[in-house]
């Protein structure tokens, strides 16, 4: 025990504070502590001090014995009410425990024969099997609460007595509604997909974006280094302003890039209709599925393309590839038909093979499905301005001359 019999007055106590902030009291047991407060209590006659000197001693035993305010206010008001300072010992057993392992065990086969019933239903059931059908044994299970009910339910015991397997659960993201778009013979509902430019060593290649338009066939392509939403936003805005009409609809498969908060709420934004595909409807995407070979692997290929690269194949798509295949690459356009049986089918006549373009123009109506400053005048511009073999001989020799470029920048990097 430190020896403070030396500071007797209240200005000895403020130098003491004043100069030895640090100390403390070496304490030897919790009764010998609550003394050292006792008696200094006494020594200084507490009660007759003014309340400023009050505040003081009471710091200067916080300080000295490292007890908190809370606990040396009680100390005093105990010391006030009975004239000492003893330590007081909790005389508490805890909750009494009103539910024995057997009422869990109860509970169990009680769940496991009603198929695990709602809490109240439960309830109900306990006090009908005692009240009514006199089964003592449920006499505590019929007058216990909901609640409880819930936490014998999630207590160990009945946790190990219970055991129920189910099958792992499809996660439902509320994003998208999952049926075939009908975009009624309107130009503007696109089908959008993506298309994976191969693996190398372990690193991913370029990601091609390819969306099509269901009546017209029109389509835009562009690339990107990833399929996160930090790549995959910003050119989905890129794409959707290269369509000439307005866009009505957005079709996609199941992927992640697609069914997101973020493209959600960028097509909320332009009023733009999302659909998903169905399971077990591998046709409801069939239309971009059978563009992503036909245009996007035949200019592209199979052969891995790094990432970095995607802004150059992404210029070449803008300014080359999405041209030609609008304005002078011919199309088949399909003819529904019944059947003798009353099947719907499809037949593809020659007289109506035509460009995107020259689709789009047949329609009925057609300028009304233009966006605001779009006329038919400026397209057919884009689409005179050069033939069908100027565009293409423009897009093989730009397409050559990107993969010549990649190809000896990546020799001299090896």
């Amino acid at each position: 025990m430190m020896d403070d019999s030396q500071i007797e007055t209240m200005e000895q106590v403020r130098q003491f504070l004043a100069g030895s902030a640090a100390m403390r009291m070496a304490i030897a047991s919790k009764a010998e502590s609550y003394d050292w407060v006792r008696r200094t209590l006494v020594r200084f006659q507490y009660w007759t001090l003014k309340r400023p000197d009050r505040g003081l001693l009471l710091t200067y035993l916080r300080r000295v014995s490292d007890y908190s305010r809370a606990q040396i206010t009680r100390m005093v008001s105990q010391y006030r009410e009975t004239g000492k300072i003893e330590r007081r010992y909790c005389t508490s057993n805890g909750f009494t425990r009103r539910y024995t392992p057997e009422d869990i065990h109860l509970l169990v086969q009680l769940d496991a024969l009603h198929g695990t019933l709602s809490g109240p239903a439960t309830k109900k059931l306990c006090e009908r099997a005692y009240h009514i059908y006199r089964q003592e044994e449920y006499k505590n299970l019929s007058g216990i609460s909901v609640s409880h009910l819930y936490n014998l339910r999630h207590s160990a015991g009945y946790l190990r007595d219970r055991r129920e397997f189910t099958k792992t659960r499809a996660t439902k993201v509320k994003i998208g509604e999952r049926r075939k778009p009908d975009p009624k013979g309107k130009p503007g509902t696109i089908r959008i997909d993506t298309v994976h430019q191969g693996d190398l060593d372990g690193k991913k290649g370029v990601y091609h974006i390819n969306a099509v338009d269901e009546v017209t066939q029109f389509e835009v392509v562009g690339s990107v280094e990833g399929i996160s939403e930090r790549f995959l936003i910003p050119l989905l805005e890129h794409l959707l302003e290269q369509f000439p009409f307005t866009i009505l609809g957005f079709h996609s498969d199941n992927g992640s890039e697609y069914v997101n908060f973020r493209v959600a709420k960028l097509l909320n934004k332009l009023l733009i209709e999302f659909t998903k595909s169905r399971p077990r409807h591998s046709n409801d995407n069939a239309l971009v599925e059978a563009k992503n070979g036909a245009i996007v692997r035949k200019q592209f290929g199979y052969v891995h393309i790094p990432q970095k690269y995607a802004s150059k194949i992404n210029r070449l798509c803008r300014d080359y590839l999405n041209p030609y295949v609008n304005f002078h690459r011919p199309c088949f356009f399909a003819e529904i038909f019944t059947d003798k049986k009353g099947k719907e089918r499809r037949r593809y006549p020659y007289e109506n093979m035509m460009t995107p373009y020259e689709k789009l123009k047949s329609l009925p109506d057609a300028h009304t499905y233009l966006k605001a400053g779009i006329t038919f005048e400026y397209l057919d511009d884009i689409a005179n301005a050069i033939s069908d073999n100027q565009a293409a001989r423009r897009l093989n020799q730009a397409r050559n001359r990107m993969f010549r470029a990649v190809s000896e920048r990546e020799h001299r990097i090896a």
